[in-house]
């Protein structure tokens, strides 16, 4: 859903409005409501965030932040997962993680919701792999599939079984089933 075009509003001028819920993305010079995450998107990031988390942060190899603001060349866009490498991840002299990340991840995740277009989604994690992100999930849980991008490689749509490609030196081995497997809680 579009909130507003305004063709004289710069990506600067949108990083000084507030905050809202749901979050907004800057893209094409159009201010896009982000739609709220209902339930399987939301146990899905909330799992994938930990499982990543819990493998990489102790040896500060990367870190997964849910719904985090990156602002890079001419957008300002809210992954649902923004995996930092940890020499990426912007920190303040006194060593708290800062407040703006002015960079791509190294590694996005989309969850496509009901009321999303897959194409705008999949566009945001086309415009990270052209400023330096390293790898892309676009996860259907309609579907249940995760297409996969790598820079300079044809996207690859992955079911069931399908080993998934993790960001180089993270130690976690996953398969399509293993996420959609996170699903089912009352089993």
């Amino acid at each position: 859903m579009t909130i507003a075009k305004l063709s004289s509003i710069t990506l600067n001028e949108f990083l000084q409005l507030p905050e809202t819920k749901p979050y907004c993305e800057y893209i094409n010079g159009q201010i896009i409501a982000k739609p709220m995450p209902k339930g399987r998107h939301s146990r899905l990031q909330s799992k994938l965030c930990a499982v990543i988390n819990q493998i990489s942060e102790t040896e500060k190899i990367a870190y997964a932040f849910p719904e985090l603001r990156c602002s890079f060349g001419d957008r300002s866009i809210v992954p649902d997962l923004a995996i930092c490498k940890w020499d990426q991840i912007p920190f303040t002299k006194e060593g708290e993680v800062s407040d703006n990340f002015i960079l791509p991840p190294d590694w996005t995740i989309e969850i496509l919701s009901p009321d999303q277009k897959p194409n705008k989604v999949i566009g945001n994690i086309l415009y990270c792999l052209d400023y330096g992100c390293q790898l892309g999930w676009f996860i259907d849980p309609d579907d249940l599939s995760i297409l996969s991008f790598i820079p300079n490689q044809q996207p690859k749509l992955l079911y069931s079984n399908d080993n998934l490609p993790i960001l180089e030196g993270i130690k976690l081995q996953l398969t399509v089933d293993d996420v959609f497997s996170w699903l089912k809680m009352n089993v």
